[in-house]
């Protein structure tokens, strides 16, 4: 039951109807009441895991998230609002705790699927009622901030990107769900989540999945390759991605092709995050502060990239957040450690099927996080969604859930 409310909370959130405007969505990991909800979600996820033997595995790898919460907190006492960063700190602690104790909660294997089936269903039943009897609300409409986005599925996301990224997941959940005792369910999320992201018309995220899918299954077969198909990749996307949009003489050759070269208006926010990474390389500028500040609004700058409500790309936003002390720590636990973990999992047999879904979450999560802000991004469920696929790659990499006998 707990894991249900946890599922269901961070996909669906306190508030799935209430972003008409264009502007809204699931409430901010600020307000008081979302403070509130996580604080009873992690307490109850812990009191359940109280006397299980599985406790052990939370917070793990504990040397390495102590290393990263410890540094955001130095970084973000010596910044212009220390205590608004501690509490996004703390925040952020609770969260990454649900999420472990998430996968430490099912009794079994089937146990897992099924509740991931129920919450899967729960979530696209509410997206498909927002579409076609409260159009409104499901889909974006012409008289918003992105008029361009007319006509676009959100469902009960608060954004059509959002929207498309998590029917991604939907997707992958679906085709785990066809190998884990639900084949019928599985292909039913399968096909309905495919319709949805189509029809979210998220262009990045519907070339990322099959793109996902053949890079984890290179990744399962091909040993040698295993580094260079997830961080190689990963690494020169990044890099490719914001030297093209810098170099004026590679924008004018896509927009030539018909390409945009601004990659929908990223390329300026890059160019004021690298600006403003350049000024504080080591510590950043706390944790979750820079953007919307006074302190930001102060700075002379002729671009409208201050207005941004993040750097759209997370390994940069790490640097604003902590510096390159941060971005190392982050690349060592979201991107080094997983895959060790991962090809170890594939070694010791754990369950195939269930690190295969973690791969497949994993590879898709990091290859978003060069174009959109997902790390630490509490108040929705992608990060979390990621968070669920590197604590479960370290989970199966030592053990697995138990499969029910008959």
């Amino acid at each position: 039951m707990i894991l249900l409310l946890l599922f269901t909370y961070f996909w669906i959130g306190l508030a799935p109807f209430a972003h008409s405007d264009g502007r809204g969505g699931l409430p901010s990991a600020g307000s008081l009441l979302t403070q509130i909800v996580v604080v009873v979600l992690f307490t109850a996820a812990i009191a359940s895991l109280w006397r299980n033997p599985s406790r052990a595995a939370l917070f793990s790898p504990r040397v390495l998230l102590t290393l990263i919460i410890l540094w955001l907190c130095f970084v973000s006492l010596f910044s212009f609002d220390p205590a608004t960063a501690f509490r996004r700190i703390v925040y952020a602690l609770l969260v990454c705790g649900c999420a472990n104790a998430a996968l430490l909660l099912p009794r079994d294997s089937r146990d897992f699927a099924r509740v991931l089936a129920t919450g899967t269903l729960i979530v696209l039943l509410l997206s498909y009622f927002a579409i076609f009897a409260v159009p409104v609300v499901g889909v974006h409409g012409t008289d918003e901030v992105e008029a361009a986005l007319a006509g676009d599925w959100r469902g009960i996301f608060g954004h059509k990107n959002s929207a498309a990224a998590g029917m991604v997941y939907f997707v992958l959940f679906g085709l785990y769900l066809r190998k884990a005792s639900y084949p019928r369910l599985g292909s039913l999320v399968t096909i309905l989540s495919a319709i949805f992201l189509l029809f979210a018309g998220g262009k990045t995220a519907t070339a990322m999945l099959p793109t996902v899918l053949i890079l984890a299954w290179l990744f399962e077969h091909c040993r040698p390759l295993r580094a260079l198909v997830t961080i190689g990749i990963v690494i020169a996307m990044n890099v490719i991605l914001i030297g093209l949009s810098s170099s004026p003489a590679t924008s004018s050759l896509l927009a030539s092709l018909g390409i945009d070269a601004t990659f929908t208006g990223r390329s300026s926010i890059w160019a004021f995050a690298l600006a403003r990474i350049s000024e504080a390389p080591i510590m950043g500028y706390g944790f979750q502060l820079l953007w919307g500040s006074e302190f930001l609004r102060d700075i002379t700058t002729e671009s409208w990239a201050y207005l941004a409500a993040h750097s759209h790309n997370s390994f940069l936003e790490t640097l604003l957040n902590g510096g390159l002390p941060a971005l190392i720590l982050m690349i060592l636990w979201l991107l080094i450690l997983p895959l060790r973990d991962a090809g170890e999992a594939f070694a010791t047999q754990n369950d195939p099927t269930l690190t295969r879904l973690f791969l497949r979450i994993w590879i898709f999560s990091i290859l978003l996080a060069g174009l959109e802000n997902l790390f630490f991004v509490n108040n929705g469920p992608l990060w979390f969604t990621m968070l669920i696929a590197v604590f479960g790659l370290r989970l199966q990499a030592s053990a697995s859930l138990q499969s029910r006998q008959a």
